[in-house]
């Protein structure tokens, strides 16, 4: 678990909102001096030793000293869950938690397993719900993922102890000088990524319930609408697979509350191995439908391939402008090809005009035509040259794989 670094802030938290956090985290009242302030105890497990007194509210003159009293207990407790309401209390943060359920006691290898899946599944998730905040997809692909990635890099990981469970904080941006995050959305204006999320897990599920009740798909395609993509359904493939089972369950910054049109609590959204023909079935439709997209893009040629001299070849481009991808295979007639080629050994970027097929995830540029350079000036040039020097390639080791 990631814990906090900075020094803690002079300001002190507000004691519901800790209370909050405390109960959420398995933590239990008992006692206190009503009106006053309320003892805390850990829930059962290591660290069960230590107790808080909260007070009930900030007018009281002892309640500064006993939040002083109560973070510090926290810093020093041995219960797992007290990292995490420290984490909560430093940023305001929506959470997620996936819980597995796995059979039986597992091997070391079988259990290092487990927790790989479910980090992997769980960050999946969390990028098909990042790729819906920015625009409806039935199959994105490639596209617009560098800025789904982006968004995700604030968040908070905890363990993910014998790959069973493990959650993931989504801190909430807080307006300058309050201390105190909104629950309206995002800096952008765009919906919490938690709501996002919760709202195409609840759609995913109805739309699967159909599927198996009545035997027709047709539910999923307008669940495209509330953020269902195929990123989605094979995140819960992953997830699901291998297990009896998953449940996923958002909560809401207490600081914040619950975004408009979700419950403060919201049920819990659960798959089970009965789902999975039904969602791979979806992930499969999802990438047949969606339409391949007509585009005039201009990038970097990065990689030549053909096979014979004077013939066909594909070379690869780092998109520049044009399309939101970041790489495009593209295959082109001789003609095309030797363009291309003289543009890579010159340094300049190329403009070419074609359709990004769902099929390969938007990597792959078809009916590709119209070749020309781009010129630029000396500086950009070298600029460009410089960049493909020093860019990793991530893209695969030749034009040929998918």
């Amino acid at each position: 678990m990631h814990r906090p670094t900075d020094d803690p802030p002079h300001h002190h938290p507000d004691p519901a909102v800790l209370g909050a956090l405390l109960a959420r985290h398995g933590w239990r009242r008992r006692g206190g001096a009503p009106g006053r302030y309320n003892r805390w105890t850990p829930p059962a497990g290591p660290g069960n030793g230590t107790s808080l007194l909260v007070p009930v509210g900030s007018a009281f003159p002892d309640s500064a000293d006993l939040l002083t009293e109560a973070l510090a207990a926290l810093e020093h407790s041995a219960a797992p869950s007290a990292r995490e309401v420290l984490i909560a209390l430093h940023t305001p943060s929506d959470e997620i938690r996936w819980h597995r359920e796995i059979p039986g006691t597992r091997a070391p290898a079988a259990a290092w397993a487990d927790q790989e899946r479910l980090r992997t599944g769980a960050r999946a998730m969390l990028l098909a719900g990042a790729l819906a905040a920015r625009t409806r997809a039935g199959h994105h692909g490639a596209r617009r993922r560098r800025q789904a990635e982006a968004a995700l890099a604030p968040l908070l990981l905890g363990p993910a102890p014998g790959g069973s469970d493990l959650a993931v904080f989504l801190p909430l941006e807080a307006p300058a000088g309050t201390g105190r995050a909104t629950g309206e959305g995002t800096a952008d204006g765009g919906d919490r990524l938690a709501a996002t999320l919760l709202r195409a897990l609840q759609t995913a599920r109805d739309a699967t319930d159909y599927r198996r009740a009545t035997g027709r798909a047709d539910a999923f395609d307008t669940a495209v609408e509330a953020g269902v993509c195929r990123e989605l359904t094979d995140a819960v493939v992953t997830l699901t697979g291998g297990s009896q089972g998953i449940r996923i369950t958002v909560e809401w910054a207490p600081a914040a509350g619950p975004p408009k049109g979700f419950a403060a609590r919201p049920e819990p959204v659960e798959f089970s191995p009965g789902d999975l023909p039904a969602l791979r079935e979806a992930g499969a439709r999802y990438v047949r439908d969606e339409p391949s997209v007509p585009v005039r893009v201009t990038g970097a040629v990065v990689r030549l391939r053909r096979e014979t001299p004077g013939g066909a070849g594909v070379v690869r481009l780092r998109v520049l402008e044009g399309a939101d991808v970041t790489q495009v295979r593209v295959a082109l007639g001789g003609d095309d090809y030797r363009v291309a080629g003289h543009a890579h050994l010159a340094g300049l970027p190329v403009r070419v005009s074609g359709r990004l097929e769902s099929r390969g995830g938007f990597r792959r540029l078809a009916g590709a035509h119209s070749v020309t350079p781009v010129p630029v000036d000396e500086a950009e040039r070298d600029g460009l040259l410089k960049s493909l020097l020093e860019a990793p390639d991530d893209f695969g080791p030749a034009c040929g794989g998918e």
